[in-house]
């Protein structure tokens, strides 16, 4: 058949068997257009969303792309969907089966694409036989995947917020001790403030009567007794009262973080009901098959034609015994 080709024309074979080949390929055409129909192929439908993730921090060395991609393909987001759509019905799979979980989970792989984008956005598509329910799977993903990140947050926060409010508690307590401290030698011995009363001490005692004067001599006695207990106390509170008035500051925003509903991405191209199928493409389909049918009809035609053009061999009487 080599030889055969090398000395034929190929454009000849073609005119001399154009109508058989126009009917193989109109016929693989027919063929093809025919078992590519609703009747043998399910028609889907296509709905996507592109999005950016926002509001979120990294882990590690991934990104907030790559971050945002291993979420939506967490397992939690894929069982709220499954269950939500009753998908084992839907896709018809019987629950029964002995790889109920594996067909399942390979059906939802075919028909959910959740990937990156060249511009490091992500993509994210659902094909269905039904165009709303295509739509509305992709809504629910997103929401889905809000409700996962509002999760995360709040259990992160829910620390936080615990962590302080023990810290915060446990200094209260502490300025509540000194600040009893302080109103007992207040209330039992008059110490207000050391540096001031010392100082109306000695005016009162250089300067005042004699009833100012014993009033002086007893508060003086104070001081020097319980002068020194007073001032640290003093120092205490004013070092404590700044430390829980910086972890206080602290609390409340770990508590507003943890209360916060935000939105944790931004939608560029919302998901809408497709009014066209996306798969199969059916001319597709026809090319490719009519093109395969071609192209083996040539091989075959070639074969029959190498056969009939080769020489007849001749017995030669010589060579007999």
């Amino acid at each position: 058949m080599e030889d055969y080709f090398k000395s034929k024309n190929i454009i000849d074979i073609l005119i001399r068997w154009k109508i058989h080949l126009a009917t193989i390929v109109c016929g693989a055409a027919l063929v093809a257009a025919f078992f590519s129909s609703s009747i043998f192929i399910t028609s889907l439908f296509k709905s996507f969303a592109i999005v950016y993730p926002s509001n979120i921090s990294p882990y590690s060395d991934e990104s907030e792309t790559e971050q945002m991609i291993q979420i939506l393909q967490s397992k939690d987001i894929r069982d709220s969907i499954v269950q939500k759509f009753d998908l084992p019905k839907h896709y018809g799979i019987d629950p029964g089966s002995k790889y109920f979980l594996s067909t399942l989970l390979w059906e939802y792989g075919q028909k959910v694409k959740i990937n990156k984008t060249p511009y490091s956005a992500v993509g994210i598509e659902v094909w269905d036989k039904d165009p709303t329910i295509a739509c509305n799977m992709v809504n629910e993903i997103l929401n889905q995947y809000n409700l996962k990140v509002r999760y995360m947050h709040k259990e992160k926060f829910q620390e936080v917020v615990q962590n302080y409010r023990e810290i915060t508690d446990y200094k209260k307590k502490e300025l509540d001790s000194l600040q009893m401290q302080a109103q007992e030698l207040g209330v039992k011995f008059g110490l207000l403030d050391y540096q001031s009363q010392t100082r109306e001490v000695m005016r009162a005692i250089l300067s005042g009567g004699s009833s100012n004067r014993s009033e002086a001599q007893k508060l003086r006695k104070n001081l020097e007794e319980k002068g020194g207990h007073r001032e640290m106390i003093s120092n205490l509170l004013l070092s404590e009262a700044n430390q829980y008035g910086a972890l206080k500051l602290e609390y409340d925003r770990a508590i507003l973080n943890y209360n916060r509903n935000y939105t944790y991405l931004n939608v560029l191209n919302k998901p809408f009901p497709a009014d066209k199928k996306s798969y199969p493409i059916r001319w597709i389909f026809v090319v490719v098959s009519s093109l395969s049918a071609l192209f083996l009809a040539i091989i075959v035609i070639g074969v029959i034609e190498s056969r009939r053009t080769r020489p007849i061999p001749v017995n030669d009487p010589s060579k007999k015994i």
